[in-house]
């Protein structure tokens, strides 16, 4: 059997609803729950079923990532996915404290999935494969929600490593969304939808799913916009996808958001940067020359961060830290 992981960042207490459904469903299972803490943490954290390392307890892990990740960034996720492969991972799923887990949510994951498939369409609005209203995805490219839905063909089973489930109620949309159309949603059934060579929608770390061959891909950048940080690593993952012969897989919602408190205007003024950027992006990641087959992925990576720091999207110092996780994910898998 596969050995599974649920990883989410918070701030939270034991008290918090989510942590203690996720507490309460891994320890009547085989799968490990791993929260990972920082610096406006409780001081005290105990939930049965839940594997909690706090900031001391993190400069216990001896990862060479440790000692260069910055605090006070959602990007500390980094050391739970590490950590959930240093404990045998198979299968690594990511969320936050603010979605409450469906029934779907623990049903078994398959790498292999029957979809309909998309290649060469350029950016897709996968929320549209599962709900006639009009939302977008945080990270699409604004100058594309008008776009129509791509004609769909028929089933096949497709390989997809990496797979974003949506999540109802209030899903993952950006500031001019939550500003300008109406919430709560939740969205219909369907056939899950894969995204192959050239299909290109952006996919968050609220509800998402990562097999073994694609751990590298995990890696959440620092040096960045908050609300960006997952953005950005969903377009190098799948820009990266596309030379491994991965397609992305969007399935239906397994989590409900009861979303944490936000400032809407400082999560707009966050977003500006994919707001104005995301088409060139795109470009650049298109015209990026990367070498095909999963043995490149690390290298492939290199180059693809490189090209949103010469965007000045990322900072140079990025580098330094996708060098470390790099080196600590090459220990941990060989």
């Amino acid at each position: 059997m596969d050995r599974t992981f649920l990883i989410i960042t918070s701030i939270a207490d034991q008290s918090n609803p989510v942590l203690q459904q996720f507490a309460k469903a891994s320890v009547d299972s085989t799968r490990g729950f791993i929260v990972i803490g920082d610096t406006k943490s409780p001081k005290t954290f105990h939930l049965d079923g839940c594997d909690y390392y706090s900031v001391a307890r993190q400069h216990e892990l001896g990862f060479a990532l440790h000692s260069a990740l910055p605090y006070k960034h959602y990007a500390r996720k980094n050391l739970g996915y590490l950590i959930a492969m240093q404990q045998g991972a198979d299968i690594i799923i990511e969320t936050d404290d603010d979605n409450f887990p469906l029934d779907s949510f623990w049903a078994p994951r398959e790498r292999q999935v029957k979809a309909h498939v998309l290649e060469d369409t350029g950016w897709v609005n996968a929320y549209k494969h599962f709900t006639n209203a009009h939302i977008w995805p945080r990270g699409f490219a604004l100058e594309r929600i008008m776009d129509h839905f791509p004609l769909l063909h028929k089933q096949t089973k497709v390989l997809c490593p990496i797979q974003q489930g949506l999540a109802d109620e209030n899903p993952d949309v950006d500031a001019i969304y939550r500003f300008t159309q109406p919430l709560p949603i939740s969205f219909s059934k369907a056939v899950p939808l894969a995204l192959g060579q050239n299909a290109f929608c952006p996919f968050n770390s609220q509800n998402t799913t990562w097999f073994k061959e694609a751990f590298q891909l995990l890696y959440l950048p620092s040096y960045c916009s908050f609300r960006m940080t997952d953005i950005w690593r969903s377009y190098i993952a799948q820009r990266i996808a596309w030379t491994c012969g991965w397609s992305v897989l969007f399935h239906n919602s397994t989590v409900r958001q009861d979303r944490n408190e936000h400032n809407l205007l400082t999560d707009f003024k966050d977003e500006v940067s994919g707001y104005t950027n995301a088409q060139q992006i795109y470009e650049h990641l298109l015209a990026l020359d990367l070498k095909k087959g999963p043995e490149h992925i690390a290298a492939n990576m290199t180059l693809c961060y490189q090209a949103l720091i010469d965007l000045k999207l990322i900072g140079e110092a990025e580098l330094e830290l996708l060098a470390l996780w790099l080196q600590d994910v090459n220990s941990l898998t060989q």
